[in-house]
């Protein structure tokens, strides 16, 4: 049989990038292409997702299902057993402990692939355990916490063809896709709104590929984002650059949200963040003052830094002030495709603070987002003798052992549990750590859904799905599994029911993953079978709808500076006041994105390991020579909590004072089987303390620490 081609799309990260597959006559993966004809990604791919063909065949990809042996070796056992012996261990972590020792924790594995995205929820819930933790909360959960504070827009914000100036806070989508700028394409979509005239506003403590395009570039100290945006809401409200009709109508306490940040002087700001104060007044005219209508939005820079959740608070702030949402009788751009449609009236849904109903974490109290717990407490959960002490965890396409801060603790807390299973395709550091290994089929393997659970952050202008069937076939001699099929065979096994959208699943006759898949898209307006036929993806929908008037005597307004937000901002000033970081650290910590990997994704891949074989220590240049560090010299890198040592490389692009570094690499620390620095880099999460958390989120510090740099001392 000769070489075919099949249209798929890419599911690593949102972009869902169309891509063109060749399949050799042994119908594996041989050859991948960005698709020059896909009508959402206009034949972008990344250099991530083109290196499928050596993810699917690399010979360090798991096979069949491993159990770990006394001496801490792993081998293959049959897939049914190894369920059979997991379903036994959970039954007895559940008789002698209860249900709520069993845990779970997801990555972007189990997110991307939209057939088991909510199983491991579902599959804890049916148990009767809430303790499902994920990435998703030591990344931007800050933006949940806002909603949950301030309050939202039924219509949502503006479209971002409809900006006609944008502030991007903290994110690089030039090489790591992420709202709120358009995933699909993202160069070629910057390109485009910067033809058309739309102004932008970057704020990065390094000047990026997206600052690159920028009409105002702030460079502030990593860290001083509530400070800078504080300050910027002090001019707008100053000077009356704010939608003044709109906040009147939908805004419930402006006068304490101004009394608020009036400490935050351009002087001030300037001083604290380390930028001319004329931004300041300039980002605040631009934005409020200008006439144009805009939108701000940020990614994990502010939200994995001090104060997150005030920084999240005050970026969306801009929003109202600057009154960037779809309004009456306007055209809601993707009502929904998979998701169902529902009315969106022209109203503020009030703060919900979901957190203060439903399960507590026993370690701080802190409840639940996005139906799952914080897992800044994961390892004191596992860690912490008691009731409810969690002694099973199931980790879903994820790798906590290197994503956790504190990644001592988190590996000391792995290492300790009863039971560990991992399903994954490839030896993670998680993975060495786990009783059992469940390697998936990989993403061009198994029929597949677009990312589903945030359908409107891809696709913002229309009604868009798209499905993919399994194109190549598993390797020979492979025993695999759908993600899905472990949580229901280990449900059947446990005598629990599972539910899709809602919808029981019979427990006795095995689905496929296609019925899954048409259980999830059981809303949308095309039947599923029709949706199948379309090898590039459809508008599933094409009548429009409208945002529709408040309804009759809605009263309710956004809360901009509720109680608590009010309180973390007092604390920056005082914290301002007394000065109170130590001076003898001399820069801040920086975490970056690279080009060639997501997280820890793919880091083993040979074009990857030939680009990036470890984390280099980005410094400016005059810091290095003001130092006596040339390029390649080793440093140290010290923290409060930790050190580490990693290899300088002088980088233009990075703000003086400043120590730029990748996460997601690194193998185990203190570990025999650990390769050292020049084979796997070195985790920043050794310099991460877990102790100094957010409240509500439990978020910890994970950028903008103050840390000390100096070149390693050489053995004489």
């Amino acid at each position: 049989m000769a070489d075919r081609e099949a249209n798929s799309f890419c599911r690593i990260c949102m972009g869902s990038c169309g891509m063109v597959l060749t399949l050799g006559e042994d119908n594996r993966l041989k050859a991948i292409r960005a698709d020059r004809e896909d009508p959402q990604t206009l034949g972008f791919a990344c250099f991530k997702g083109l290196q499928a063909v050596d993810a699917h065949n690399s010979p360090n990809r798991i096979l069949r299902p491993l159990k770990r042996m006394p001496d801490g070796s792993h081998v293959e056992i049959p897939l049914e057993q190894a369920l059979d012996e997991i379903a036994s261990k959970l039954s007895a972590v559940r008789k002698e402990n209860g249900a709520e020792a069993i845990a779970g924790y997801k990555g972007g594995g189990a997110f991307f692939t939209a057939s088991a995205a909510v199983m491991l929820n579902d599959f804890l819930r049916a148990l009767g355990s809430p303790k499902t933790f994920s990435s998703a909360t030591i990344d931007q959960s800050a933006k949940a916490v806002t909603a949950g504070r301030m309050g939202t827009w039924g219509p949502g914000r503006i479209p971002n063809d409809k900006c006609d100036i944008m502030l991007l806070a903290g994110t690089n989508p030039m090489v790591s896709v992420n709202p709120p700028f358009d995933t699909r394409n993202p160069v070629k979509r910057m390109k485009e709104a910067r033809k058309r005239g739309m102004k932008l506003i970057v704020v990065d403590p390094r000047e990026t590929e997206t600052a690159q395009f920028a009409d105002l570039f702030i460079q502030p100290l990593p860290g001083e984002d509530p400070t800078l945006f504080a300050g910027i809401i002090r001019a707008m409200l100053d000077n009356g650059w704010y939608d003044r009709p709109f906040c009147d109508a939908h805004v419930a306490d402006l006068d304490l949200l101004r009394e608020a940040v009036e400490p935050f002087t351009p002087e001030l700001v300037s001083t604290r963040a380390d930028v001319p104060a004329e931004q300041i007044i300039e980002a605040a005219r631009l934005l409020g003052g200008s006439g144009l209508k805009g939108l701000a939005g940020s990614s994990t820079g502010p939200d994995m830094g001090p104060h997150s959740n005030l920084a999240e608070h005050l970026i969306e702030s801009l929003n109202v002030l600057m009154g960037a949402f779809i309004r009456e009788g306007e055209e809601i751009p993707n009502p929904g495709a998979i998701l169902p449609r529902y009315p969106r009236h022209a109203q503020v849904t009030p703060a919900g603070r979901w957190w203060e109903q439903g399960p507590k974490s026993r370690i701080d109290g802190s409840g639940m987002l996005m139906d799952e717990m914080m897992t800044g407490v994961l390892s004191d959960e596992i860690l912490m003798p008691g009731g409810g002490q969690v002694r099973a965890l199931i980790v879903h396409g994820g790798n906590p052992a290197s994503s956790v801060p504190d990644q001592r603790k988190i590996v000391k807390a792995l290492r300790s549990l009863d039971l560990l299973v991992c399903i994954d395709p490839v030896m993670s550091v998680t993975a060495e750590l786990a009783d059992y290994i469940l390697p998936p089929k990989m993403q061009y393997e198994r029929p597949d859904l677009h990312f589903w659970l945030y359908e409107f952050m891809i696709y913002r202008d229309s009604a868009f799905a798209r499905y993919t069937p399994a194109h190549a076939d598993v390797p020979e001699q492979s025993e695999l599994t759908d993600d899905w099929y472990v949580f229901w065979s280990l449900a059947r096994r446990l005598g629990v029911e599972l539910q899709v959208n809602g919808v029981p699943l019979n427990m006795e006759e095995q689905p496929t993953t296609d019925d899954i898949l048409a259980l999830i898209a059981g809303n949308c307006e095309l039947e599923f079978s029709q949706l199948q036929q379309h090898s590039r993806g459809a508008v599933v929908n094409s009548l429009p709808q409208y945002a529709e008037p408040a309804e009759l005597g809605w009263t309710g307004r956004f809360t901009l500076m509720p109680e608590d937000v009010r309180a973390e901002l007092s604390e920056v000033v005082e914290d301002i006041r007394q000065k109170a970081e130590d001076g003898s650290n001399e820069f801040r910590l920086a975490v970056r994105r690279l080009r060639e990997t997501f997280n820890s994704v793919g880091r083993d891949l040979p074009a990857t390991r030939k680009r990036q074989p470890f984390n280099r220590a980005y410094l400016n240049p005059q810091d290095m020579n003001s130092r006596g560090i040339s390029r390649a010299d080793e440093v140290v890198i010290r923290s409060a909590h930790g050190e580490i040592m990693a290899v300088a490389e002088p980088d233009p692009t990075v703000r003086r004072r400043v120590v730029s570094i990748a996460h997601g690499f690194g193998g185990l620390p203190d570990s025999h089987n650990n390769r050292g620095y020049y084979q796997d880099g070195v985790s920043t999460n050794l310099l991460l303390a877990d102790v100094r958390r957010e409240t509500i989120n439990a978020m910890p510090r994970m950028t903008g620490l103050p840390v000390h740099v100096e070149r390693k001392a050489q053995r004489s």
